[in-house]
C-alpha cells in the first residue's frame, strides 16, 4: 500500500517537474512576428499547392499509361 502511494506521488512530482521544464523551454522560444508568420504561411501554401499539382499530374499520367497497357 505504501509503495503504491509513493509511486503515485512520484508520478505526480515527475509531471510537475516536466511541466515546469516545458514552461521554461517555451520562454526561450523566439516567436515569429506577424510579417514573418504571414510570409512563412505563404511559403507553406505555395509549396503544398505545387506538390499537390505535381502528384496530380503524375497520377493522371500513370493512369493513362495503365489504361493504354490494359487495352
Amino acid at each position: 500500500m505504501a509503495a503504491q502511494e509513493t509511486a503515485i506521488q512520484s508520478n505526480a512530482s515527475r509531471w510537475k517537474k516536466f511541466l515546469r521544464e516545458v514552461k521554461a523551454e517555451l520562454r526561450k522560444v523566439t516567436w515569429p512576428g506577424k510579417a514573418e508568420l504571414i510570409s512563412f504561411t505563404g511559403v507553406v501554401f505555395v509549396t503544398v499547392t505545387v506538390v499537390a499539382a505535381l502528384i496530380w499530374v503524375l497520377d493522371a499520367s500513370f493512369a493513362q499509361i495503365l489504361k493504354a497497357i490494359i487495352k
